[in-house]
């Protein structure tokens, strides 16, 4: 079980969001390197890096800082938020990240993931984030009809080396993550998912735990790790 640590950036910043709104924003760093190296040394064997800018402008915005990040720690970096276009998929690999994530256009425009994962297998990521079971797009402003599980079970086909879960009701509110939606589309794949939104303490650590044996194989952690209410060491030491 891979525990993964969350760097949301927006105007350079390291911030949270609650429920993925722009305007509800909280900021923890001025310096997001420092806060990577931090998450890298307490333990993470990976981070997960979203260019919150780039997720509503449809383009990388924060790529040097993103850049520094993948040049600063020894782990894989994952990163996402405005991933468009094959030439921005590139220019992340060749900043030093080892997996890049697509949302948006994998959802509005199968071919293009379908042609990403046969150009670079084994580094597309796909983010599935819904609410209601339902899929939301552009930054979470849009929910679409598709829905959840239909949604990764196309990914899956095309080849995607991962699939991270996001119920947006649970983002950012510390009120725990949603357990049966993410088992119930995990088991529906072979694909690994990684679980996201709302992993609060020790209690929903426990419960990623039970769901390790139906293809649950990582999580992404942000609000709890910077408020306190979990730490990775704890986080880790319960998994072990």
């Amino acid at each position: 079980m891979l525990l993964i640590p969350a760097i949301d950036l927006k105007n350079g910043q390291c911030v949270r969001l609650r429920q993925g709104k722009m305007n509800d924003v909280t900021v923890f760093s001025d310096d997001p390197v420092s806060m990577a190296k931090r998450w890298a040394d307490e333990g993470a064997q990976r981070l997960h890096v979203v260019d919150l800018d780039g997720a509503i402008k449809g383009l990388p915005v924060n790529i040097k800082v993103v850049e520094q990040i993948a040049a600063a720690v020894d782990i894989p970096v994952q990163v996402g938020g405005g991933v468009r276009t094959e030439e921005t998929v590139q220019r992340l690999l060749d900043a030093g990240v080892q997996y890049v994530i697509v949302g948006t256009k994998a959802i509005n425009a199968p071919h293009f993931l379908h042609d990403l994962c046969l150009e670079y297998p084994r580094h597309i990521i796909v983010s599935i984030d819904a609410k209601d079971g339902r899929v939301a797009l552009n930054g979470w402003s849009k929910l679409t009809a598709h829905g959840a599980i239909e949604t990764a079970q196309h990914c899956e086909r095309d080849g995607v080396e991962a699939i991270v879960y996001t119920d947006i009701a649970r983002d950012g509110m510390m009120d725990g993550f949603n357990a049966e939606a993410t088992r119930t589309l995990a088991r529906s794949l072979k694909t690994p998912v990684f679980a996201s939104g709302g992993i609060t303490n020790l209690k929903d650590i426990h419960l990623l735990r039970e769901l390790e044996v139906d293809g649950v194989t990582g999580a992404v952690i942000g609000r709890a790790l910077y408020e306190g209410s979990l730490t990775l060491k704890d986080a880790l030491k319960a998994l072990s």
